[in-house]
């Protein structure tokens, strides 16, 4: 069965995983889903990711994080772009997430990336999601 949007798909087992307390959330591999967790990992939101060389396509491994009280880090993560209705952003419109507390991830002419990175480098692109 083919998928339509398999970002929505990885966001939706992300959230469904720290609902469920669970440790770990795995997924097909891309190298899109790549860069949005290697994001996710940059700005603290999961411990650690890993490529599993299982199948024809591989498996994205998430090490999920939690707090002292058994917290979930992420307390949301949205689709901001989806398969019906993309959404596109010059350098000057970028929205900020929670007055800046979360993160927008985009995707730009120059890779994957957060709304503060392509801020400096003064790059617009495809609001992908929204985490916080």
């Amino acid at each position: 069965m083919s998928m339509s949007d398999p970002l929505a798909d990885m966001l939706t087992r992300i959230r469904n995983a720290s609902m469920a307390h669970y440790p770990s959330v795995d997924m097909p591999f891309s190298n899109l889903k790549k860069g949005v967790a290697a994001i996710l990992k940059q700005e603290g939101y999961i411990s650690d990711l890993a490529k599993i060389d299982e199948g024809h396509q591989g498996v994205l491994r998430l090490d999920l994080k939690y707090d002292q009280n058994d917290r979930a880090v992420i307390t949301g993560i949205s689709r901001a772009s989806k398969p019906g209705r993309r959404m596109y952003t010059k350098t000057d419109k970028i929205p900020k997430v929670m007055s800046g507390l979360g993160v927008s991830i985009l995707s730009t002419s120059q890779g994957v990336m957060t709304d503060i990175e392509a801020r400096k480098l003064g790059v617009g692109g495809e609001i992908l999601c929204k985490v916080w």
